[in-house]
């Protein structure tokens, strides 16, 4: 994600548009490259207390095999996931939920197992939920935010998702029409495409991940940075032209931000919910 506050992006002092800048949560060059279309680029959200979140998502996520691969005073980050502390731009996260692909139940068990050890609250103890999948097996607990995380493992659906990396979110939305034509306009753009559409929800889909629009009356998720890879710097472009053509709102134009690393391209939007919304190409 970046490297100072959460979620956004910009480079250096001001946006290529001229507005200010919007803060990435990535430390520049910390990212490894990732297969695109297997899983979101980076997510990120803004926490209240980032050492009480780094020891609760360490606490969880070193169940699952994986480590952060940057630490310090501004940013914590784990592959495509990144914790930061807010600032005057970037207000807390509330009401996200993100499960993480798990390698089998047992590690599901682990995951959760390692929570409940170390005090954190339970929202749904391992077992399968059929009404998933035939074979999803899920824990679940509530970060020190609220924010609900889940290890998830379905046998039914074979994954080149490295364990510990993202496996699906759930964003709460205040009007599910509005923001499913923002995702359906960008969705060429962004690798995702349509998939179940009902009454209170509905899914988008990469390879092998989704993200689900939700509207079952409680509150809105609030402040997430969500980024979607791109293989070439025309496709950044055409995400930002499609979304301010449907009357989005910019935040942040297309063109290279070096501050992250050389050759990093992206361009940013905000959904009708205010989360920022960034394809990027990174030219490796």
């Amino acid at each position: 994600m970046h490297r100072r506050p959460i979620h956004s992006v910009a480079g250096g002092d001001v946006s290529v548009s001229g507005r200010p800048k919007c803060k990435r949560l990535t430390r520049p060059g910390s990212r490894a490259t990732i297969s695109l279309g297997v899983v979101f680029d980076h997510v990120g959200i803004a926490v209240s207390d980032l050492a009480a979140s780094e020891r609760f998502y360490r606490t969880v996520l070193s169940a699952l095999g994986i480590e952060p691969g940057v630490a310090d005073a501004e940013i914590v980050e784990w592959d495509d996931w990144a914790i930061g502390p807010p600032d005057p731009e970037h207000s807390l996260t509330r009401g996200l939920h993100v499960a993480f692909r798990a390698s089998s139940r047992a590690a599901v068990d682990a995951f959760w197992q390692a929570g409940i050890d170390a005090g954190y609250r339970d929202d749904g103890a391992p077992g399968p939920r059929t009404e998933y999948g035939g074979d999803y097996y899920g824990g679940f607990l509530l970060d020190p935010d609220g924010n609900s995380a889940e290890a998830v493992h379905d046998g039914e659906r074979p994954s080149q998702v490295t364990p510990g990396y993202i496996d699906h979110l759930w964003i709460r939305v205040a009007d599910l029409a509005a923001s499913k034509r923002f995702y359906t306009t960008i969705a060429p753009h962004a690798g995702i495409r349509l998939g179940d559409d009902e009454p209170g929800r509905v899914q988008f889909t990469g390879e092998d991940y989704s993200f689900s629009l939700i509207d079952d009356e409680r509150p809105v998720t609030e402040h997430v940075h969500l980024a979607f890879g791109a293989r070439e710097d025309a496709t950044v472009r055409a995400f930002h032209a499609a979304s301010l053509a449907a009357g989005y709102e910019d935040h942040g134009g297309p063109g290279e931000r070096a501050v992250y690393h050389p050759g990093y391209y992206g361009a940013f939007v905000l959904d009708p919910d205010g989360n920022n919304v960034e394809v990027v190409n990174h030219n490796r």
